[in-house]
């Protein structure tokens, strides 16, 4: 192996072995009283269950794909496949493990102060987020040594990646939104009972919920990110610059120096001296992160290239990285006028706070698509396609730090909950309280994050694409004046408004189930209410994961399908044109999702704070109606649209050579 492999698995393994620490130093914290654990050994069960249920499905699919893989592109490239599934795999149940071990420990290190509780919940969340980013790169690193750079093997690896994202992402969202939606429709709308009452019998469903979405979705969504955008842009260095070895190394060697940032970014996190500054101390750890990888990623540029040129694109990504989170903050932020408006239309109904929380997601659409567009034309005037592919690969290297601030959220979450269901002192919940109002924001601002990753990543596979096209030999164009590329635009366009709408009556089902279970537990079981008699917990939980792994099937073979059919029926230039049209309309459907329902969430909060009359009054009520709706928008359908891009693009890639030899229809 040379010393520039060593180097990049060196920085991947510490970024592990750094993880592995953490882990170690989290579950040394004292759980509590027995009352606690109890609580969170519930959810640690349901979620534990819900994901090894949902791998033996993935398994029966990876397994019949891989197959697949093997007659048409050869058996190397179908292991390859496999490793990539089982590496996602793996890196996001580590993470969630973890997390659902640390939410208790969590609540109890409130007891301790601000300080000790936010220690334990970053800390957790950083192991998520370490590890994703060092199996990630460590797996490429060592599959791009072993291969030799061969685009077929490491294309097939990140299809593996993809597809255990796609289902993770589908599933996980079905999930956690059906209990969420369940529990809140019954509890807080119709039995008037608080959020976290553990007379709620979907209440331990929906802290679950929080996990398997939050923690193993995201895990497995940016995992699939960093792995495809690294193999696009070697694969750019290679056609682009001609097989240019400094080229294709440069990208793993990007993410060697964020590693490093990123674990120092963990560590400067710092507690305030009162709530209102958690999410300050947060973000100085994304800003040290930053920092540190301009820095780093200078000095690398002028040691492999002797020039700064590649640095300029490179840095372009991480400030489009830090655009978007601020803009994502302003709209979902209760500091903000976006979720201050949606709280104060709540006050003349439920219509007018949809209204409000559709035009605040419309609205939010347009500053992270500007920031992306400059960039790209920024970073391409600076490097051309590899450049492009630079800014993407730095963007999506600072998925450890990232990912941190999102695993952060589900902790929190769960840790106010369990502090609520084990009726701590009123002193822990005003720790635990902001810590968890933090997390909401964190949570919607990284699902910004994953999405421009999405939307910079499809985009630089795209171009590996048409690269690959003209590597066989022809030259093919993608002008909307021929009509295949203009009949792919359609297609494409289509279908991140299929595959949302799929995802969102599954939620609608799911719900349903579960607002039948808790009413007739409410109904039959006699002392719920009167807190003299135990819910049944574990049925709410085992409908959610039934329905949940039901769901999630279609939904998660739809962008392996699409590609196929359009590719070997219509031709290459329409299969171009469903690429570009899918990125176009999905990116702007999933900002306007994921946003849209962070500020609906966000929105109830404030109100719950005491403002608009507080709790209990119709704009709480209007609120909790809106909260209701944009929970499956920004948990389910936006952050599913995230993998479903990137599995439209890496399936193309990897029929490109077969589909540019022979199609069924030629449009002319």
């Amino acid at each position: 192996m040379s010393t520039y492999y060593l180097i990049v698995a060196a920085a991947a393994l510490v970024g592990i072995l750094v993880a592995v620490g953490l882990i170690t130093w989290v579950l040394g914290r004292p759980r509590g009283n027995d009352r606690m654990v109890s609580i969170a050994q519930a959810i640690q069960e349901g979620a534990m269950a819900y994901l090894s249920r949902q791998y033996r499905t993935i398994a029966v699919a990876a397994a019949a794909v891989a197959v697949v893989i093997g007659f048409t592109l050869g058996w190397p490239s179908a292991v390859d496949f496999l490793i990539g599934a089982i590496l996602s795999g793996t890196a996001g149940a580590i993470g969630m493990n973890v997390s659902v071990r640390s939410n208790v420990r969590t609540a109890e290190a409130a007891r301790q102060g601000l300080a000790s509780a936010l220690n334990v919940a970053v800390r957790g969340g950083a192991v998520t987020g370490l590890m994703v980013v060092g199996v990630a790169l460590l797996g490429v690193t060592l599959l791009t040594w072993a291969t030799g750079g061969d685009p077929q093997h490491i294309v097939a690896f990140g299809f593996g990646a993809s597809l255990i994202s796609a289902f993770a992402r589908v599933g996980g969202g079905i999930y956690t939104k059906a209990a969420d939606v369940g529990a809140d429709l019954v509890g807080k709308v119709e039995a008037g009972i608080p959020e976290d009452d553990p007379r709620n019998p979907a209440v331990i469903a929906d802290n679950v919920g929080d996990n398997v979405g939050d923690t193993a979705g995201m895990a497995a969504d940016l995992f699939e990110t960093y792995v495809v955008t690294t193999i696009a842009t070697m694969l750019l260095g290679a056609l682009v610059l001609h097989g240019s070895r400094s080229a294709i190394l440069f990208p793993l060697e990007l993410g060697a120096v964020s590693v490093v940032a990123s674990i120092i970014g963990v560590f400067a996190i710092r507690a305030p001296r009162t709530g209102a500054g958690i999410m300050g101390s947060l973000y100085t750890g994304m800003w040290v992160t930053v920092v540190l990888s301009l820095v780093g990623l200078y000095l690398l540029a002028q040691a492999v290239f002797g020039s700064p040129t590649y640095f300029f694109a490179s840095a372009v990504g991480i400030l489009v990285t830090v655009a978007i989170m601020y803009i994502t903050d302003y709209f979902t932020s209760t500091r903000w006028g976006p979720v201050r408006g949606i709280s104060r239309a709540s006050v003349t109904g439920h219509a007018t706070n949809i209204i409000a929380g559709l035009a605040v997601g419309m609205k939010s659409t347009a500053l992270p698509v500007l920031a992306i567009g400059i960039g790209i034309l920024v970073s391409y005037s600076i490097g051309g396609l590899y450049g492009v592919g630079l800014a993407a690969m730095s963007l999506v290297s600072l998925t450890g730090i990232i990912v941190t601030l999102d695993a952060y959220g589900p902790i929190t979450d769960n840790a106010g909950g369990i502090a609520e269901m084990a009726d701590m002192p009123a002193e822990v919940r005003a720790i635990t309280d902001p810590l968890d109002a933090v997390g909401n924001t964190t949570k919607a601002v990284t699902k910004g994050y994953a999405i421009a990753s999405a939307a910079l990543a499809a985009i630089v596979l795209f171009a590996s694409f048409s690269q690959e096209l003209s590597a066989n030999g022809k030259v093919y164009t993608f002008g909307i004046d021929q009509p295949a590329v203009l009949v792919g635009l359609f297609f494409g366009g289509i279908l991140p408004l299929l595959f949302g709408s799929l995802t969102m009556e599954a939620v609608g089902r799911a719900a349903g189930s579960v607002v039948e279970e808790v009413r007739r537990q409410f109904r039959e079981v006699k002392g719920i209410m009167e807190g003299t008699a135990q819910p049944d917990y574990r049925r709410a939980v085992d409908i959610v994961t039934r329905a949940a792994l039901g769901e999630m099937i279609v939904p998660a073979l739809i962008p392996v399908a699409a590609p196929l059919v359009v590719g070997f029926v219509f031709g290459p230039q329409a299969l171009g044109g469903l690429i570009i049209g899918a990125v176009v309309v999905g990116l702007f459907l999933a900002i306007q999702m994921t946003t849209g329902g962070g500020a609906w969430d966000n929105a109830k909060k404030y109100i719950e704070e005491g403002n608009f009359g507080g709790k209990g009054t119709e704009a709480h009520q209007a609120a909790v109606t809106g909260d209701t709706v944009g929970d499956p928008y920004k948990d389910t359908a936006g952050p599913a649209i995230n993998p479903m891009l990137k599995i439209i693009n890496i399936v193309s890639l990897l029929i490109a050579s077969m589909v540019s030899s022979g199609w069924l229809i030629h449009i002319r």
